[in-house]
């Protein structure tokens, strides 16, 4: 295509009308899972199959997906995955993928798919919703945090092992766990909304401690796509550093909350946290 073509083509995505909506049938869920093809770009044995997100819309989880075009006739230009499960005999969900095609992004896509997912769960009784997120993705971080109201406890490395997608870069897959917890007021209050928190609360909803005024810091460096590309050693001393100082900090009931740009990158913001 050509540079006037790319142009045209981009500003065509961006004036688009973008309906949000769950997936109906075998050839929507198919739908999905060629913007996950296309997203992630991994080979046949990394692809979450078809039959999957029939599961998923047939037991308890969630598949939404985000159309470019007039109702009912649009393109799928980006979806999420959740599945259902349980912690302590409570439902919650699972989000497994969220994907937005390039030339989509940054349009407020992902946010929309989000809110749509929150207002189902609410819709069911469900009030936590949690997903991985790489670490070193800051900007997914910062989305996730201070965008939704999400927090992190949990550390898991190499999540997903190695996998195909030049995403990973043949890096392992460690993950932070984002805890979406629906009806907090930490969430109420960052979506704008009026705390409903006190009423029917289904479960512990976590809160911060009262704090000594220490506030810990986890920094990753700017640039890490192409640190990743071209220095693959410091990218993986980079890995195991963040790696072992959220390891160390979230195993002494510290929570990431936030997420701040510097000079030189971004950093985590941890706070002590509890179980009210």
């Amino acid at each position: 295509m050509t540079t006037e073509g790319s142009r045209a083509a981009s500003l065509e995505a961006r004036s688009a009308r973008i309906e949000v909506r769950p997936c109906r049938g075998l050839e929507e869920f198919q739908a999905c899972v060629e913007v996950q093809k296309r997203v992630w770009g991994g080979a046949d044995v990394d692809v979450v199959p078809l039959p999957l997100y029939v599961v998923a819309a047939e037991t308890g989880g969630q598949v939404l997906g985000a159309f470019a075009g007039v109702p009912e006739a649009g393109n799928l230009v980006g979806f999420t995955l959740a599945l259902a499960g349980t912690h302590q005999g409570k439902a919650f969900l699972h989000s497994h993928m969220t994907a937005v095609l390039e030339g989509y992004r940054d349009r407020g896509i992902g946010r929309q798919l989000k809110l749509l997912q929150r207002q189902d769960a609410l819709a069911r009784g469900i009030e936590l919703v949690e997903w991985t997120f790489d670490p070193l993705e800051v900007k997914n971080a910062y989305f996730n945090l201070v965008r939704l109201g999400a927090i992190v406890r949990r550390f898991l490395p190499n999540c997903y092992g190695i996998t195909t997608s030049p995403l990973h870069g043949g890096m392992p897959t460690d993950r932070l766990m984002a805890e979406w917890w629906l009806r907090s007021p930490r969430v109420e209050k960052i979506l704008g909304e009026a705390s409903q928190s006190s009423r029917g609360a289904q479960h512990t909803v976590p809160s911060p401690q009262k704090s000594d005024g220490t506030l810990v810091r986890i920094h990753v460096p700017g640039g890490i796509d192409d640190i990743r590309q071209k220095d693959r050693s410091r990218a993986l001393r980079v890995q195991r550093e963040v790696r072992e100082q959220f390891q160390s900090w979230l195993g002494r009931g510290y929570a990431a909350t936030a997420v701040e740009r510097t000079a030189e990158g971004s950093n985590y913001l941890l706070d002590p946290w509890r179980e009210d």
